[in-house]
């Protein structure tokens, strides 16, 4: 069977796009697991968490190692678009109104913490990721109103953080006001993981890529069919494998679309940019457009926009396929930035939006020495920075103010509407079962898509370039949600919880830590 662009197993990414960061760097690997091994502390997963942790702890004196089931950043950390901010998505008002004043000040310090260790990283282990200050802007979707810019001035300054009103932005074709975020920053995220590994095996750590747990309880990780014993286990996966149903009840997958255009360095001035989001929006998150540039060569920039998100496996909601989000993205793009050429690039990626809008950054719930770092929403490179610096206090018994912000056992009343609104969305997809086959016949299937098939035993079916059908039960090994076929990136997306697994049925997204079970059918149909 052929591997879709050359990524076998989704070893190099999670999808069949390659992102420009996957695109423009060698995947970096080390050698799977082979030995039974003990350690202070294991971390599962060697995304922007995981490693960050790794080199906090190490800093701290802790002997670390590493689990990765891919190589370095082929998780949703190579699929970003590496916004480095703290202008968080669900903004500073709503945050307040969920944690207080209080809570709203540790949010702001702590992305601003992490912006600038991110910075220290890159100065101190001499790492070449085009790392930049940039501003921010923060403008209005037509479907809003000057009062939400006007509020988030007022609660971005009570939170600490220097906000200016502004009627201009540089290079967008949009009208103000603006709210400006100053010493933003901006990166190569894959370029950066890549010398933060290299820093992490140069400071005793030790990394595993190819390297796949099976099973994580307190103090043992099975991987390979060989034991890691720690004292400490740290699950840094974006969603958590080792947990089947609490943390997932209180988070939600959404899978968000990214374009890159060229454009000529002299045309564009370098910033983040950011709209409020559509209120009018099938989906309990906004979906928003985000923008920001990147050095392609000596005469180009890529200007990378996100959005048109959807949650994981539901496009069908919204009447929008998923190949057909990148024309949404393009014609706003070409609208906000005329000076965009052609497009490069195009990739989506996963993102796991909590009901309270922060992340979950802490001991897992049930457990004594597990933690977990997920619920990044929209700030997952912030996110996992905050969690290098908790994780590593949690760890050491360093008191934290930030604790408590962050706890995933945190119970937050005033999102509960929310959470039972995701919850009959979720318990909505079991009567996928009840659903006829996507196609009549096998035959139907055109080379390189796949189709959901049976009655009440649903059977995905994978359709090669060559005419060879693929089968695999249509069953989530999470929790037995049926998944559905994503035709852009070629993948078997749950609807559920957003376990996803590629057309060779192996699983790319947890929660789910297993492949879909193979189903034989006849290859005339």
């Amino acid at each position: 069977m052929e591997n879709i662009e050359g990524n076998a197993g989704g070893q190099i990414t999670s999808g069949t796009h390659q992102s420009y960061w996957i695109a423009s760097t060698e995947p970096l690997k080390f050698e799977p697991l082979s030995e039974n091994l003990n350690t202070e502390v294991a971390i599962v997963g060697a995304g922007i968490s995981g490693l960050t942790v790794a080199y906090c702890l190490l800093k701290s004196g802790k002997k670390v190692v590493v689990l990765e089931d891919g190589f370095i950043g082929s998780g949703e950390t190579g699929r970003t678009t590496a916004h480095i901010a703290n202008a968080l998505d669900d903004r500073y008002s709503g945050i307040e109104s969920y944690f207080g004043a209080q809570g709203a000040k540790y949010a702001a310090e702590s992305h601003t913490s992490a912006i600038d260790l991110i910075e220290e990283i890159c100065t101190d282990e001499a790492i070449d990721c085009d790392f930049r200050r940039v501003d921010g802007y923060l403008f209005l979707h037509p479907s809003d109103k000057r009062k939400s810019i006007e509020d988030e001035y007022k609660y971005t300054h009570k939170a600490g953080i220097s906000t200016e009103l502004v009627m201009e932005a540089p290079s967008i074709k949009q009208e103000g006001p603006f709210l400006k975020y100053p010493r933003q920053a901006q990166f190569h995220p894959l370029k950066y993981l890549n010398g933060l590994a290299e820093a992490v095996v140069r400071m005793g750590g030790e990394i595993f890529t190819n390297t796949h747990a099976d099973t994580i309880r307190e103090g043992i990780i099975n991987a390979n069919g060989h034991e890691v014993k720690a004292s400490y286990i740290v699950v840094a996966t974006n969603t958590p494998v080792n947990d089947w149903f609490t943390i997932h009840t209180k988070q939600f997958a959404y899978r968000s679309y990214v374009i890159a255009a060229r454009v000529p360095k002299n045309a564009i001035d370098v910033a983040l940019w950011w709209d409020t989001g559509d209120a009018n929006s099938e989906w309990p998150t906004m979906p928003y457009n985000y923008v920001r540039t990147q050095p392609l060569d000596e005469n180009n920039y890529l200007l990378i926009h996100g959005g048109a998100d959807h949650e994981t496996g539901q496009a069908n909601k919204d009447g929008i396929r998923e190949e057909d989000r990148y024309q949404q993205l393009e014609a706003w793009l070409r609208e906000h930035f005329p000076q965009a050429g052609e497009i490069r690039y195009k990739w989506s990626g996963q993102v796991m939006e909590p009901m309270d809008d922060m992340a979950y950054i802490g001991k897992n719930p049930g457990d004594d020495n597990i933690y977990i770092v997920t619920g990044d929403s929209g700030n997952g490179i912030t996110h996992g920075t905050v969690a290098g610096i908790l994780i590593s206090d949690l760890i050491n018994g360093i008191p934290n103010p930030w604790a408590e912000l962050y706890d995933p056992s945190r119970i937050t009343l005033k999102a509960m509407s929310t959470l039972l609104q995701e919850q009959a969305k979720i318990f909505s997809q079991f009567k996928d079962y009840l659903l006829p086959s996507d196609v009549k016949s096998l035959s139907e299937i055109r080379n390189g898509e796949a189709a959901i098939v049976g009655g009440l035993k649903k059977i995905a079916v994978y359709r090669d370039s060559k005419g060879q059908y693929h089968a695999y039960s249509a069953v989530c090994p999470h929790m037995g949600c049926v998944v559905q076929w994503n035709n852009d990136e070629k993948s078997f997306d749950c609807p559920c919880h957003g376990s996803r697994f590629t057309c060779e049925g192996k699983v790319i997204n947890g929660p789910a830590k297993t492949d879909l079970s193979q189903v034989d059918v006849p290859q005339k149909a």
